[in-house]
């Protein structure tokens, strides 16, 4: 009997075993080359018990031995693994052998001047030549998508009343913002990537390639398949455009429109260059002739409908006149993204759209996690100065503490939408969608979610739903389209008065409004906006804004409404920047462990002459502010990080930045000689988010100058970048090689490899 009640009270164990849910981690990678897939949904099978992996393919998911892991992700096989005893599940996807395989017919380019011998693969695709003449023949009768739709499997076609326009898709819908395959006529890449002025009857052949054919030629432009056309004795007629060259800069086709904008009031000069005579002075780039184009003031704007606050450069200040200085945090990163996709697209950079405090804090840096009441570090550092030997270069560092995503407090968010008219493009309303999705997937059942859009005037779409029912969110954002005016004052007032009715006490309650900013709708000003948000900001709702799109990008109004509505301000440019804003600092986005963070130095005059802070320009403040606790100030997230530099001019070295001051009459400054080992104290005061009252924090510096950290190192190579994009007059007539050479110094470990992006992307912009 004994026995007998052992063997049950065994079994029954194994049974409740098998039963409870345990933590599986993994990694999702492309079967094709072992490269990390981000955003990919991971769903115990019949449940809505869900995740997505990270920037690096990483996941974790709670699950029971019985379960089974659905594995999907858009343009790949979804694949489905039994978890069982395994407590780690790495899994391989295979791109999606669905779409066009009976019509691919070689992976081959067009060229006239070298001969070609097609590998076996290519020469089997080749026997399937008898049926794509016979498409050939149909397509010389009908419009070309129309034949395409219906004959080719897995080919979406969308807007064929318009058909040669109409949108083609080879490999469905994915994550990422740009889906259309390349099209190639007659051996020339079709601008736009679209069939217009295509005849159907001079047709002769079409050629569709996919996957590592596609690439293999056309490299990136054609991972989403490609579409080559050839005619009857090249008669195709397509207008080819010529090169622009404006103060310098070659502007790149899909950007021409924008020449445009230019008046001949801006052109001081404008030369034409035939295509023999452009190609002998430009190359093969100018085959098509050029226009060569210089401004009055030498600095043309690309994206001349973008707005930027202007940017007052800070310059020293004599530490005997003035030893305090004051300022608020900066969390906000949006500037560096919008750089980078700036200097991606080929395009002149605004002066005022460097933020030097926004490019430094995209990064993160080695700070010590806080170990004691206060809910961030402090770190400090000086060293020579890179640029200038002569001055010195101080580093002030915080570093919040890091919250695991299980233990963030329940969030109330309200998803307010931009869909009017100026989000249509491609990187704005659909990348927009993408991104929102990768929030949905990391949402908790405690959390909920409601979406307010605005266009010619605003609307609820989904009311309050838990974050358990992912679909019925994502379904809600996959309807959303485009189109109409920009009414953004209702949506805020819309948006907010939802996030109240549904307060969580102690909770995370937040507004995320993604938009390009560009309001046109009732209160639509910087001013309008400021006063808005600043009496919204005390129903305790947070804000987070999000930036979408260019050409007409509005960030001086975005970081209006982040700065004056407790939040913070990103710039989405590609769906990997989605993944760190929604993914990688998840709870830096979304909670907030500290708001009103200011910061205060008193330099002592004993040992510096004169201090600059390196950006932070548009987030001064005066120095009675900092004891003030009615004076709003930044927010610092769950994990996120906070720099600032210094350069200082010690005492007794000569500068051509300081000019004489004279005497004073009435005031005779003295300085105390107890403090002498001193370089300088900083202050910072806080408080906690639902607090009013402010916290202090004192961190004294020591005059002890050490070689540089490699954080160090790189946080003055963006400096110095940065202020060479500024055209600033302090960076020494230092080189970009400089500033590649310093971050290459200080890149360190890079598990993810951001510093090493940084350092390709001012290489790029050496070469441009």
């Amino acid at each position: 009997m004994k026995t007998l009640f052992t063997c049950l009270f065994v079994m029954i164990s194994i049974i409740q075993l098998n039963a409870q849910d345990r933590l599986i981690i993994g990694k999702v990678t492309d079967s094709s080359d072992a490269s990390p897939l981000p955003g990919v949904t991971i769903l115990v099978k019949g449940t809505t018990n869900g995740t997505a992996t990270n920037f690096d393919g990483l996941y974790q998911i709670k699950a029971k031995d019985s379960d089974v892991l659905v594995f999907s992700y858009v343009g790949y096989d979804t694949k489905e693994m039994k978890v069982g005893t395994l407590t780690t599940i790495n899994v391989a996807l295979k791109a999606s052998a669905q779409a066009l395989n009976e019509v691919i017919v070689v992976g081959y380019g067009i060229s006239n001047s070298r001969s070609y011998t097609p590998s076996a693969s290519q020469i089997k695709r080749q026997k399937q030549k008898a049926y794509h003449n016979q498409l050939a023949g149909q397509i010389q009768k009908t419009p070309i998508t129309q034949t395409l739709a219906g004959k080719v499997a897995g080919v979406q076609i969308t807007n064929q009343n318009d058909s040669n326009n109409a949108r083609v898709l080879l490999r469905g819908i994915s994550t990422f913002s740009n889906n259309e395959p390349l099209i190639v006529v007659d051996g020339i890449v079709r601008p736009n990537d679209d069939l217009s002025g295509v005849n159907p009857n001079n047709i002769q052949n079409i050629t569709v390639l996919k996957d590592a054919s596609a690439t293999s030629i056309y490299g990136s432009r054609g991972s989403n398949g490609v579409i080559i056309i050839s005619t009857k004795n090249n008669s195709t007629e397509i207008k080819e455009e010529p090169l622009y060259i404006v103060d310098g800069l070659p502007i790149k086709k899909e950007n021409n429109y924008l020449i445009e904008n230019l008046s001949e009031t801006d052109i001081d000069n404008k030369v034409f260059y035939d295509k023999s005579e452009a190609k002998k002075k430009f190359g093969q780039v100018a085959k098509n002739g050029c226009v060569v184009i210089t401004t009055h003031n030498g600095n043309f704007r690309l994206n001349n409908e973008e707005s930027y606050a202007v940017i007052e450069e800070n310059n020293f200040e004599r530490t005997s006149l003035s030893p305090l200085s004051t300022f608020s945090i900066d969390v906000d990163k949006a500037a560096y993204s919008n750089i980078r996709r700036m200097i991606n697209n080929g395009e002149s950079i605004d002066p005022d759209a460097v933020k030097i405090e926004e490019m430094i804090n995209y990064f993160e840096y080695n700070y010590p996690q806080p170990t004691g009441e206060h809910p961030f570090s402090i770190h400090t550092e000086v060293a020579k100065t890179p640029w200038n030997q002569e001055t010195k270069i101080v580093k002030i560092g915080l570093q919040g503490k890091t919250f695991l995503n299980d233990e963030l407090p329940a969030s109330n968010l309200t998803f307010l939408i931009d869909v009017s008219g100026s989000m249509a493009s491609d990187n704005k309303l659909p990348l927009l969608k993408s991104a929102f999705k990768l929030l949905v997937n990391q949402l908790r059942e405690e959390d909920k979610v409601s979406i307010v859009v605005y266009a010619g005037a605003a609307g609820v779409v989904l009311e309050p739903t838990s974050g358990k029912h992912k679909e019925k969110i994502i379904s809600a954002l996959d309807n959303l389209n485009a189109g109409g005016s920009t009414a953004g004052g209702q949506g805020i007032i819309l948006a907010y008065k939802l996030a109240e009715e549904n307060f969580k006490k102690s909770g995370n309650n937040r507004v995320i409004l993604a938009t390009d900013g560009d309001f046109n709708v009732g209160a639509s000003s910087d001013k309008d906006m400021e006063k808005l948000i600043e009496e919204k900001r005390k129903s305790g709702v947070f804000l987070s804004v999000l930036g979408f799109g260019y050409g007409n990008y509005k960030d001086s109004k975005l970081e209006i409404l982040a700065d004056k509505g407790n939040g913070n301000h990103a710039y989405i440019d590609t769906m990997q920047e989605a993944q760190k804003v929604f993914g990688k600092e998840f709870g830096g986005t979304l909670f907030t462990i500290a708001k009103d963070v200011k910061i205060q130095i008193e330099f002592n005059p004993n040992k510096v002459q004169a201090y600059r802070l390196i950006g932070y320009e548009n987030r001064l403040l005066n120095d009675e502010d900092f004891i003030d606790d009615t004076k709003d100030a930044g927010e610092l997230g769950s994990g996120h990080t906070v720099t600032a530099l210094y350069e200082v001019i010690p005492v007794g070295v000569e500068s051509n930045y300081l000019k004489e001051v004279a005497d004073l009459k009435y005031t005779q400054p003295e300085v105390s000689q107890n403090h002498s080992d001193e370089l300088f104290t900083v202050k910072f005061r806080y408080k906690k988010p639902d607090g009013d009252k402010s916290i202090e924090m004192v961190h004294i510096q020591k005059d002890d100058l050490q070689m540089p950290s490699e954080d160090l190192e790189f946080v003055a190579a963006i400096a110095m970048f940065g202020m060479q994009l500024r055209q600033s007059k302090y960076h020494n007539n230092s080189k970009i090689e400089d500033a590649i050479s310093l971050a290459k110094k200080g890149r360190g470990e890079d598990k993810d490899g951001y510093r090493a992006e940084f350092i390709r992307l001012i290489s790029s912009y050496k070469n441009l």
